[in-house]
């Protein structure tokens, strides 16, 4: 049996996509994503609701990550109900079912020379 770490809700405060990219697709495209981890031994229901400075919040968008695996859900995929704007800040809040870990990650490659940022999500609960 697994053990019970992690939270059901994270917060993501800094969000960005980058417009540009440099370096062959798809792995060198500028992105957002959030690294989630389901320790649990049940599969995990994921929210992720995100908001902007100038408009109303965009979402939910759902997915689905298995019991004991991990998913990177790149927010410049995510396209129901939309797709999240590029060149654009925003937040993002993702709840789930099950305690889940959250570790935020951007790939900025509008430069020959890449920069990779990574962060813990904030527990909110």
């Amino acid at each position: 049996m697994s053990r019970a770490i992690g939270r059901t809700c994270w917060a993501i405060p800094e969000g960005y996509i980058p417009e540009g990219s440099h370096g062959p697709a798809p792995a060198m495209t500028s992105h957002e994503a959030a690294c989630i981890l389901n320790p649990s031994d049940d599969a995990a229901h994921v929210t992720i609701t995100v908001y902007f400075a100038d408009r109303e919040p965009a979402g939910p968008y759902c997915l689905t990550v298995d019991a004991r695996r991990t998913k990177h859900v790149r927010f410049n995929e995510l396209d129901d109900p939309m797709p999240i704007p590029k060149g654009t800040t925003y937040a993002s809040l993702i709840e789930s079912d099950v305690p889940i870990v959250v570790q935020h990650t951007r790939l900025d490659s509008r430069q020959a020379e890449n920069a990779l940022m990574t962060t813990l999500a904030y527990p909110v609960d």
